[in-house]
This record gives C-alpha cells, structure tokens and sequence, in this order.
C-alpha cells in the first residue's frame, strides 16, 4: 500500500514538474523550438514520462492551457468567494467592493507569484501567434472573467456591462496590473528595486486600489 502510494505521488510529482518546464519552455522558445528532449531534462524526467502522461508534446501543450485557466480561475474564485454570477441589480456598494477584491487579487497574483511570469509569456506567445490553446484559455478564463468583472462595473457605476466604454475600461484596469509583470526588468531599474517581493507588491496593489476608487468616483452612481 505504501508502495503505492509513494508511486503514485512520483507521479503526480512528474506530472506537475512536466507542466511547469513545459509552460516556461513553451513560453520563452513556442511550441516548435522547445523540444521534448529539453522539457523533459528541465524537468528532471525520463522523455517518456510526456507520452506516459499527457500522450505526446501537443498534449502537455494543452494540459499547459488548462493549467492557466485552473490556476487563474481559483484566484478569481477565492477573490469573489461564493458569488457566483453577480447581477447588475446588486447594491453599488458591494460591487465595488467585489471589483476592488478581485483587483487586489489580481495584482497580487500577476505581481508576486514566480509562476505568473511564466503564463504571462505563455500567454503574450500565444497572443502574438493563435493557437487552439488560445481559444481554450480565452473561452475558459478570458471572455467569462472580462464578462463578470463588467456586469460588476455596471453595477458599481450604472454604465451598461457590454457598452464598448465599459469593457475597455475594465482591460485598463486589468492592464495596469499586467503591465508589472511584463515590463518587470524595467520596473525594477527605475524604481531601485532589486526584486518585487511582499513590499513592493503592496505598494503597487495599494495604487492599483487607489486607481480603481478613484475612477468609480468619478463615474459612481449612489446607493439606491
């Protein structure tokens, strides 16, 4: 039983390692020039185990576009707890709150954690050159978070969910946060930072906060 339970937990350890040099391979080189050979040495494995597990290259690529969703949506959902589908009849008060949550989250995702960095260059590769796996990333987390957060929006300011206002509002607001992890290096240089640890990430989500009260401010509506 033991036995087992240790082959199986080197499984699943295997497993997990593969899809994590995977999504790095995959987003510093794409999918054509990271090699099996070089995916499975990163991660520490036999170049079998990705047949074993995922069937084969363009497997583990796709297992690779479910993991961000995974991962992304479990951030999302711990930001907005057990709302599931806001309205945009709920009070203006709590759906700021909610969009102020869900920011923070966000930011301290894209910001701090070491693993976003490798979906974002998974992602901004797969932005510059389409694959199915975009399509499973933008109909799995993309278009039904972008959606939540604007019927959010809608009920936070009265400014309709779907208008092309509110939408590209939204991307702003999503944007100023990615752009920290994008433009890191450059981030770093100019603020004398050597790293952005716990501080640092605070610092940027306080203003990332600051932005969104301020703009709800301006274009909020009453308590009903």
């Amino acid at each position: 039983m033991n036995e087992t339970t240790r082959r199986l937990s080197g499984a699943e350890h295997t497993r997990a390692a593969l899809l994590r040099a995977g999504l790095k391979l995959f987003g510093e080189r794409g999918f054509e020039a990271a090699s099996t050979r070089d995916i499975a040495a990163a991660a520490n494995a036999n170049i079998g185990s990705i047949a074993y597990h995922f069937g084969g290259k363009e497997g583990l690529y796709a297992a690779c576009a479910d993991h961000i969703v995974a991962l992304i949506s479990e951030v999302l959902e711990s930001a907005l707890g057990d709302v599931k589908a806001p309205q945009a009849a709920m009070p203006p008060r709590e759906a700021r709150a909610m969009l102020g949550q869900t920011l923070q989250a966000m930011a301290g995702f894209i910001v701090q954690r070491p693993e976003a960095g490798e979906i974002v260059q998974f992602l901004l590769r797969e932005l510059t050159h389409p694959s199915a796996a975009l399509d499973t990333i933008y109909a799995g987390i993309f278009e039904p978070a972008h959606k939540r957060l604007c019927i959010l929006w809608e009920a936070a300011t009265g400014e309709p969910a779907e208008s092309e206002r509110t939408k590209i509002t939204v991307f702003t607001l999503i944007g100023q946060v990615i752009y920290f992890r994008i433009g890191r290096a450059a981030v770093l240089r100019r603020m004398g930072w050597s790293q952005i640890g716990m501080r640092e990430a605070q610092s940027v989500m306080e203003v990332a906060g600051s932005n969104l009260a301020a703009i709800l401010e301006a274009r909020g509506r009453d308590e009903p």
